[in-house]
């Protein structure tokens, strides 16, 4: 199978782990964005500046019939950013989000001669979101293979890491600076550290905090 990559690209924290990963992994990468009518122009402005910064070429899917048909926080300024409690989902979950992702990823893949897809996807620390957990991707795979007569291979290098360890990972791969300045995870579209309230700025900065802590406790012993 070729060792070239084709990687899901937010330009947040975890996809561009995976990407940095991604690089050291596979002699060719891409990346492959989507805009699907997200509140902040910023995601995609971002993850174009951390393509070109790191020479890697970076496709922009039009996926806003999404927005259409699953009205949500991440898209609709009416609609509030919650947490999910009694059962449900957080606001922020977009149905079928990561299945049409994927999807329109493999096809891009197998036209460009790409056999490996990475996503950044995490049953660890995922909200609760049914499209992260491990047993969807590799349905998925399956499904792809058949559907289009063709080997792909999706690759999870986050499936099993929490935040901490999502921020060791960066750090071995030599680019925990660089994430924690360049990227964009924050809900209401801050750069770097984020608005430090939104769910996910919680999520990011309670797992780096915990690294940097395991780092000093580390050189101070």
């Amino acid at each position: 199978m070729n060792k070239k990559a084709l990687v899901v690209f937010s330009g947040g924290q975890d996809s561009t782990t995976c990407l940095v990963w991604a690089l050291k992994e596979y002699d060719e990468v891409q990346t492959v964005s989507f805009q699907y009518g997200q509140r902040h122009k910023q995601e995609l402005d971002c993850a174009a500046d951390i393509a070109k910064e790191l020479n890697v070429k970076h496709h922009i899917l039009d996926l806003n019939l999404l927005n259409q048909l699953a009205p949500n926080a991440l898209t609709r300024d009416d609609i509030e950013i919650e947490l999910g409690s009694e059962g449900n989902l957080p606001t922020t979950f977009v149905d079928g989000r990561n299945m049409l992702f994927l999807s329109f990823a493999a096809i891009l893949a197998k036209q460009i001669g790409y056999n490996n897809l990475i996503t950044g996807v995490c049953e660890t620390d995922f909200s609760g979101y049914p499209d992260c957990r491990d047993v969807f991707i590799k349905s998925l795979n399956v499904t792809l293979n058949l559907a289009m007569d063709y080997k792909f291979v999706i690759h999870t290098p986050l499936m099993w890491l929490n935040k901490k360890q999502t921020w060791e990972l960066a750090d071995q791969l030599g680019y925990l600076n660089f994430i924690r300045t360049k990227t964009l995870t924050c809900y209401n579209g801050i750069m770097g550290d984020g608005c430090g309230e939104c769910p996910a700025c919680v999520l990011r900065k309670a797992g780096l905090n915990q690294y940097l802590e395991e780092m000093r406790v580390q050189h101070e012993g």
